[in-house]
């Protein structure tokens, strides 16, 4: 992907994130990947909602920082997914309120309740809580690659994508799904016949 065009997206979808409430403050990084071995992703202690495409910061796929600024101190993660799966573009991460408040009483988002919970998000474990920006945190998410979304115990919510809006839409997807959750209480889940039939689209 073109650098310039990717800094403005990636500038762009924190604005998005920001104004639609799935992240506050400094809170959360996002990144996505320019080439096979080089990501841009945000700066550390910087509000999303107000990024330009200058303050993204460029790694490559190993760690090393290739432009001015401090990446975000969780990238170790990030560079995870990446190398884990060469089909990834794309990483978010941030702290939307019903996701993080089921992250914080252990709860697992039931994405089963509606189709589109079930197509957009498939299922959606739980990391253990680990510090941010330790190696511990990295190797918990790693443990769980393979998923399209994760919860985050105690500290928010993860998604992957083949693009920006990829990954967008599932963040966006994950966080209704925890509000429905919250406001249905313990209705089921769709039929299991019903969702074999949804998974096999």
């Amino acid at each position: 992907m073109n650098e310039t065009f990717a800094r403005r997206s990636l500038a762009d979808i924190c604005s998005r994130l920001y104004d639609r409430g799935l992240t506050v403050s400094a809170g959360g990084n996002m990144s996505v990947r320019t080439g096979p071995e080089e990501i841009l992703i945000t700066p550390s202690g910087v509000n999303k909602g107000m990024l330009s495409p200058e303050d993204m910061v460029r790694m490559d796929i190993e760690g090393e920082v290739l432009s001015g600024g401090k990446p975000s101190i969780e990238h170790g993660f990030h560079l995870a997914l990446y190398r884990r799966n060469p089909r990834t573009n794309a990483v978010v991460h941030c702290h939307p309120l019903y996701c993080t408040a089921l992250a914080v009483m252990n709860r697992k988002i039931r994405s089963g309740l509606t189709p589109e919970g079930v197509i957009l998000l498939g299922d959606v474990p739980m990391v253990d809580y680990e510090t941010p920006g330790s190696e511990e945190l990295i190797r918990a998410v790693e443990m769980h690659s393979d998923a399209r979304a994760m919860l985050m115990r105690r500290h928010g919510a993860l998604t992957q994508g083949k693009d920006l809006i990829e990954a967008y839409n599932r963040m966006e997807e994950l966080e209704f799904q925890a509000k429905l959750q919250m406001l249905v209480g313990r209705t089921g889940n769709l039929p299991r016949s019903e969702i074999e039939k949804l998974v096999r689209l």
